[in-house]
């Protein structure tokens, strides 16, 4: 099985015209996945490569039966896209966009907890279940079906794990990269919950980095709900203090936001923790008996 993305679902892109939107739409396309819609508001009546182009959500939801989004829409505009995503009914929602002012996702967390849909980022890479849907910026090609789920604020860091995992033969249930902005949509419990719901994923990553205290609010929950084996790694232990790393949300600012204690934290938790991403895909052979 898969979480969030899977065979049956009918993805429409909003931004689907401009540059990064073509280019992946195109990618996840080839990649079988089921794109059946685009929204750019002015280009109604449009096709890119087959694929119809509507003014707006709702009516590319209605007369398509979308169920899913991803979003390439420049920042000042990806809230508003986000919450027609969410007026037109879409249960998955990825936004890829980085940069999003905090305010406004300060309004569209707010409103998510009025709804059921799931919002995985911003500034994220999307959610890819191989051989099934592609609804992200992922390679899909390092990817292969099988029963290790991956969650992660990295998405270079994903892509390392993953293509660490194929190359010993180890194939992937879902792959969710949550994104690492200071507020995000979705975050590891949440997709952590989805994981140990599903009967055919047998083991889990986790990727954390350094910034705030997702990773140790995470071992706590694995501690006390999950049964299915977790293997993490924490990526930042050479960062310096008081300087972002690449995400916004990575910064150290002492205390449980460095990389020291989120890994010390998952080793007390019980959690296998590895020190680089090579020892990763031995970890998780191991569990498997691979």
């Amino acid at each position: 099985m898969a979480i969030l993305v899977d065979d049956g679902t009918r993805l429409l892109v909003q931004g689907i015209t401009g540059r990064e939107g073509a280019f992946h739409t195109g990618r996840m396309l080839h990649g079988g996945t089921h794109v059946v819609a685009g929204v750019t508001p002015g280009k109604g009546g449009q096709e890119f490569e087959g694929v119809p182009v509507f003014d707006t959500v709702e009516e590319a939801a209605r007369e398509t039966g979308a169920n899913a989004s991803v979003i390439f829409v420049p920042p000042p505009f990806a809230a508003d896209a986000v919450f027609e995503s969410l007026a037109g009914g879409m249960s998955t929602i990825c936004c890829i966009t980085e940069g999003i002012p905090v305010h406004d996702m300060l309004k569209v967390s707010n409103y998510m907890r009025m709804n059921d849909a799931t919002l995985i980022g911003p500034n994220c890479p999307g959610v890819l279940s191989p051989g099934k849907s592609n609804v992200s910026i992922m390679p899909d090609d390092i990817f292969t079906p099988g029963n290790v789920g991956i969650v992660s604020r990295s998405g270079t860091l994903t892509y390392q794990i993953v293509n660490e995992l194929t190359q010993r033969g180890i194939g992937q249930s879902t792959a969710v990269g949550i994104g690492g902005d200071p507020i995000i949509g979705t975050d590891f419990i949440e997709i952590l919950e989805k994981f140990e719901e599903d009967p055919e994923t047998e083991c889990v990553v986790m990727v954390g980095e350094i910034g705030g205290n997702a990773e140790q609010r995470a071992a706590e929950y694995i501690q006390r709900e999950m049964k299915t084996p977790v293997v993490a790694y924490i990526a930042g232990f050479t960062a310096p203090e008081g300087k972002t790393m690449g995400h916004a949300g990575a910064i150290v600012s002492g205390g449980d936001s460095t990389a020291e204690a989120k890994s010390q934290a998952l080793q007390k938790a019980g959690i296998r923790a590895a020190t680089n991403p090579t020892e990763v895909g031995a970890l998780v052979a191991e569990i498997l008996g691979r």
